[in-house]
């Protein structure tokens, strides 16, 4: 079933609101995309007016700043440790932004929107 982000058919009171036309293709959204550790797999989703995202289903590697040397490098994702938008994202292995990753470098928190952006880049914590 197709995710709809129109306008509610109930008032904040309660009450019924008669539509006055019926729902539009613009209206429509999507289901979202659940980033997972492995080899790299990105999607192209055309969206409003022509453009393109590219959205991220996969990837294995982090671009990781590091605020002290102010320089990024490369580093390898091995595990989710903490997601603070679902709890249950970390147990699952799902990147999303803000998760903490723990990576050949240390800890990273995603800074990066990988569903929206088909990148991972993050901010070494530790």
């Amino acid at each position: 079933m197709a995710v709809w982000q129109g306008r509610a058919l109930r008032k904040i009171s309660g009450g019924r609101i008669r539509k006055a036309r019926k729902k539009r293709r613009y209206e429509l959204g999507r289901e979202a995309v659940l980033t997972h550790i492995g080899d790299r797999r990105i999607k192209m989703v055309r969206v409003r007016g022509g453009n393109i995202k590219i959205k991220l289903l996969r990837d294995s590697y982090v671009n990781v700043y590091n605020p002290k040397t102010r320089k990024s490098e490369k580093a390898k994702i091995n595990v989710v440790i903490e997601n603070s938008s679902n709890p249950h994202f970390a147990q699952r292995n799902i990147i999303s932004r803000g998760a903490i990753v723990d990576t050949s470098v240390g800890k990273v928190r995603i800074t990066s929107r990988p569903g929206q952006h088909g990148v991972l880049n993050g901010v070494l914590v530790e």
